[in-house]
């Protein structure tokens, strides 16, 4: 199979198409990893609240929507971040890890845990959730398609290629 290098007809016997770079990667992690992730814990849920009540129920969802919380903000501030600084991201998301940890410490604390938390399975459902939304976030980051060289300038623009 050869490569036209040029929009065309989709992969088969003939020449093959350029895909081009992911319109906005952090959002499609977040979107892929929220879905996966809701979609676990949804189910744990269920479950706890089948074997368990429904405050265990709740407490399952609770752990887990603050899991995903954690995660989702640094996805936004990839997302913000990368659009103007890709090469601050990483500076970013260590700044946003610190302050995100130290702040849900400081709420947990501060509030303290409600009496009709069940701690067993509020780590359940945190632990369902981190599993899920990391799955999901390597495999979006497998499929990604970034562009690392500049495409080549064309004759029309008055280089030669």
């Amino acid at each position: 199979m050869t490569s036209s290098a040029g929009p065309g007809r989709p992969s088969g016997n003939g020449p093959v198409g350029v895909s081009g770079p992911t319109g906005s990667l952090w959002l499609h992690l977040l979107a892929l990893s929220s879905a996966a992730a809701g979609g676990a814990l949804l189910l744990a849920g269920l479950g706890v609240l089948l074997l368990d009540g429904m405050e265990a129920a709740l407490s399952c969802l609770f752990g887990g929507a603050l899991v995903m919380a954690f995660f989702a903000i640094s996805l936004l501030v990839g997302h913000l971040a990368g659009r103007n600084n890709p090469s601050g991201a990483i500076g970013l998301f260590v700044g946003t890890y610190f302050i995100k940890v130290v702040g849900f410490a400081v709420v947990l604390f501060a509030i303290g845990a409600p009496a009709w938390l069940n701690g067993k399975w509020f780590l359940a459902g945190a632990v369902v959730t981190v599993v899920s939304w990391q799955s999901a976030e390597i495999y979006g980051f497998s499929k990604a398609r970034l562009q690392i060289y500049n495409d080549p300038e064309t004759k029309e623009s008055g280089t030669d290629v």
